[in-house]
């Protein structure tokens, strides 16, 4: 799985038909999967995102985690981590996992966090054409990648 994480001071997400999801400090993560991809790896992503070391401390050094802070997280499925862009001018999403696998795949994500301690877990809309606004904050932005976990 793959994930680009931003740390934001305000993040939301909508649909045309749905009220928006939105959370205050914290991270939006963009987040896709591939085809060899398990539940293990969306548990180690979960992880590993629940624990980053990205928010200041009372010196001002990136020492503490979401959890530490007790910020919010929005997850925003993003098949497009996958684009495979080497050849021509239009990407190939040969390598993103097939829709139903990828939906499974970051609700195990979503539970992940939960499990992880995150109190506030908000998520987008899978497979919809959504609006993200992401304030972020510093700017901080880590991209996490399970095959190099």
């Amino acid at each position: 799985m793959r994930a680009v994480i931003q740390r934001v001071c305000y993040g939301s997400v909508s649909v045309s038909d749905q009220p928006p999801q939105t959370i205050g400090a914290g991270l939006v993560v963009l987040v896709g999967a591939t085809h060899s991809d398990t539940p293990t790896e969306a548990a180690l992503l979960a992880r590993k995102t629940a624990h980053l070391r990205i928010f200041e401390d009372d010196a001002g050094k990136m020492n503490r985690s979401v959890l530490e802070v007790g910020g919010a997280i929005l997850v925003v499925p993003q098949f497009t981590l996958y684009a495979d862009c080497r050849h021509g001018r239009r990407p190939s999403f040969t390598e993103a996992a097939a829709p139903e696998q990828a939906r499974m795949l970051i609700e195990a994500f979503i539970t992940a966090l939960r499990a992880e301690g995150v109190a506030h877990v908000a998520n987008g809309f899978f497979g919809a054409h959504m609006l993200v606004q992401i304030h972020n904050d510093g700017p901080v932005t880590i991209v996490l990648d399970t095959a190099s976990l």
